[in-house]
């Protein structure tokens, strides 16, 4: 396998690209954040419930991994790979029985293997869950890993709404740090906080900063870091998005610029972000198209375009088969090909709106945004007259309209009766018709601000997350 180049993005199962495209001792430092009993429906990687099709296929699945013949098949392969962890794995099958636990350590066991063996001897691995399931994945991590190279048990303190009168408040999340061996990367960061000054540690150094701030020299393993709201520029409306700044604190303290960095459920991305921000090079992977657009808009909004997408369609044909396989997966990928925001919301909720585009054309702050629709199947043209009253509604400037299939004659003339927006660059078609053969040949949206480079923008603001951090995720 040839040395990573470029920064990388990754659409499918975690387990065959990891085998397939990433080479043993390559990987400098690994971030994980994978799902289990999120509370929510996501597609993530899981067979169906009878066990009739592989565990990369995608699944919406509520709340819960279930024990399958997927489930089965890889707790076989586990045990079959011999060493710490079949014996982990058969321990576990004698506690957990065939339960929702054992299905997700199954799932979990061949991909914590496979990490192993790409991170480099200096290398380390952070693997982020929460209480529910910390415990069994330390023992997991110490079967793969080795006990002697846990480093350390990390609790990320956050303040969230919501308590309950029957427990203590969940508040806190639990990042397991181990490293690949004793000779592994670690630079000491500093913290500001008032507690020291207030409290009067006397195991740490102070210093006063013009701020008023006092620096801890060496962090403590809880990390009081704020949970992400709507109203945050940062948050993108990805249930599950972790801050920003955790991953900055986890890439700066175990890598060095031009490191590489990998996320096998890298979700809307913040662990690339943080890379890409940090100077090191990225590895991401993800089974969702939804996850893949979104990473790549976050990408196109901090200016950066130096990577490449493995495992996406490249021709009209591989479209048309992901359409009839997934709708809900061509629509995700076909707003990544003109690097629109996803529409948040549940599946059938979206009300005419499948994705945004957001630009400046007057000089001021004042954000323009077009409306992108998506349409796998046969179009017509209710279709169009469908957009212009989403055009009105949704008071936005520039509708699209992308299509698998050729829009139809009808089609062309009422777009074109819905006139022209007027920017400084020019006059741009109101509705715009245009197929995924056209993007895949070099066709662009004509937009202000030199069409599909037109200035992106800070998003505005996001929905409050269905799901609090103390709950278990899907990516970062």
């Amino acid at each position: 396998m040839p040395e990573l180049t470029s920064n990388v993005l990754y659409y499918g199962d975690n387990l065959d690209v990891l085998r397939r495209h990433v080479a043993d001792e390559s990987v400098d430092l690994i971030y994980l954040d994978p799902p289990f009993n999120s509370n929510a429906t996501y597609n993530v990687l899981f067979g169906q419930a009878d066990g009739t099709k592989a565990a990369a296929q995608i699944k919406a699945f509520d709340d819960t991994w279930h024990w399958d013949h997927a489930a089965a098949e890889a707790f076989q392969e586990v045990v079959t790979h011999g060493e710490d962890v079949a014996q982990a794995m058969v321990a576990f099958r004698t506690l957990l029985g065939p339960s929702t636990m054992l299905a997700y350590l199954s799932m979990m066991a061949p991909r914590l293997i496979e990490l192993r063996r790409v991170l480099k001897p200096t290398g380390s691995i952070y693997l982020h869950c929460d209480p529910k399931a910390s415990a069994h994945l330390r023992l997991l991590m110490d079967a793969i890993f080795g006990a002697k190279n846990f480093v350390n048990e990390i609790i990320w303190f956050y303040k969230t709404g919501g308590m309950s009168k029957r427990w203590f408040g969940r508040k806190h999340d639990v990042i397991l740090f181990y490293a690949k061996g004793a000779k592994y990367k670690f630079t000491l960061q500093k913290e500001k906080s008032y507690l020291a000054h207030k409290y009067g540690f006397s195991n740490v150094t102070i210093e006063q900063d013009d701020d008023g701030f006092f620096t801890l020299v060496g962090m403590r393993d809880v990390w009081d870091i704020p949970a992400l709201r709507g109203n945050q520029p940062e948050a993108l409306g990805y249930p599950t998005q972790k801050p920003l700044a955790i991953l900055e604190r986890i890439i700066e303290a175990s890598s060095s610029p031009g490191d590489v960095v990998l996320d096998p459920f890298c979700g809307c991305g913040t662990a690339v972000a943080a890379s890409e921000k940090l100077g090191r090079k990225w590895i991401g992977i993800d089974i969702a198209y939804l996850a893949v657009s979104l990473i790549k808009s976050r990408l196109t909004t901090m200016g950066s375009s130096d990577y490449k997408i493995v495992g996406e369609p490249t021709t009209a044909d591989d479209a048309a088969q992901l359409a009839e396989e997934d709708p809900y997966q061509f629509q995700w990928w076909a707003l990544g090909l003109i690097g629109a925001r996803p529409q948040e919301g549940k599946k059938g909720a979206d009300k005419g709106v499948d994705g945004r585009l957001y630009f400046f054309d007057e000089g001021t702050d004042k954000a323009k945004q077009a409306i992108v629709s998506v349409k796998a199947g046969k179009v017509h043209v209710s279709h169009v007259r469908d957009l212009v009253g989403v055009l009105q509604r949704e008071q936005a400037q520039i509708g699209i309209l992308i299509s698998l299939n050729e829009p139809t004659g009808p089609m062309r003339e009422e777009a074109a009766a819905a006139g022209f927006y007027s920017s400084p660059w020019g006059q741009h078609p109101t509705v715009q018709l245009l197929t995924v053969s056209e993007l895949l040949s070099g066709k662009t949206i004509d937009m202000p601000a030199g069409g599909a480079h037109m200035t992106q923008v800070a998003l505005p603001p996001a929905p409050e997350p269905t799901v609090h951090p103390d709950q278990l995720s899907l990516g970062a």
